[in-house]
């Protein structure tokens, strides 16, 4: 499949068209952003990891009935993926207190909770990706109360999976943000990526934080931390 224009660039990724108008093509960077893109840095591989990391994950869900926009990967760092409309929210899952949610509620970091809490936020840095309800989402008209429901459910299965899964491999998952869009048909996919840099993985021994935290706190050992999820993911 042939590479043409560059369509969009974002902190993370550039994003490419192809001769096939209902696939993109999709370049991860080494570039690290936090604080909503106030603190900028590079994590030397990063994107490599992020690329094979989203693309082993995206296919165990697909195996598990959850579908993904992912079509096919080319390279360490290139993927070929559906092309889609995103949905302007962020659906953030949360296992265990920690980062924002332990701030807001004046939780300590690592208290466990009653049951698994589903956040949705609004997609744009320059408002902080505000929070927003069920009500804001109609009342905007960014999802309908139906496709809301799915996300809903869509979610939580992954992380029914994906705990499940990173257990046997000694990860424990904290909380991760997904986002999903829209095929040309109308399907609701799985979209953008499940990294490092969008889940918080810490080791169930020692509680070791393996994913940005690492970049986002200056602890340093950052790539390091990547490079630990790649290898406990393909076993390499």
């Amino acid at each position: 499949m042939k590479k043409l224009e560059q369509l969009y660039e974002g902190k993370a990724k550039k994003v490419f068209a192809t001769d096939d108008p209902a696939v993109v093509l999709v370049d991860y960077k080494d570039d690290a952003t936090a604080e909503d893109g106030r603190k900028k840095g590079t994590i030397a591989g990063k994107g490599a990891v992020n690329n094979r990391v989203t693309n082993h994950l995206m296919q165990l869900l697909e195996k598990h009935g959850v579908p993904t926009h992912f079509v096919r990967e080319l390279s360490d760092r290139e993927t070929l993926v559906k092309r889609v409309t995103i949905i302007p929210l962020e659906v953030i899952v949360r296992n265990i207190a920690a980062g924002s949610l332990a701030k807001r509620l004046g939780l300590a970091e690592g208290a466990r909770m009653g049951k698994t809490v589903l956040e949705f936020c609004y997609k744009d840095d320059a408002l902080g990706d505000p929070m927003v309800n069920d009500y804001h989402i109609a009342a905007m008209g960014w999802a309908t109360p139906e496709e809301l429901a799915l996300i809903s459910r869509y979610s939580m299965k992954v992380n029914e999976v994906l705990t499940a899964y990173l257990k046997e491999l000694n990860v424990e998952l904290i909380d991760f943000k997904l986002e999903f869009g829209k095929t040309a048909g109308g399907a609701i996919v799985l979209a953008d990526e499940i990294s490092p840099d969008t889940c918080r993985f810490w080791d169930s021994v020692t509680h070791e934080k393996l994913d940005k935290d690492r970049f986002r706190r200056d602890m340093g050992g950052v790539e390091d931390a990547y490079n630990e999820i790649l290898k406990r993911l393909m076993g390499e």
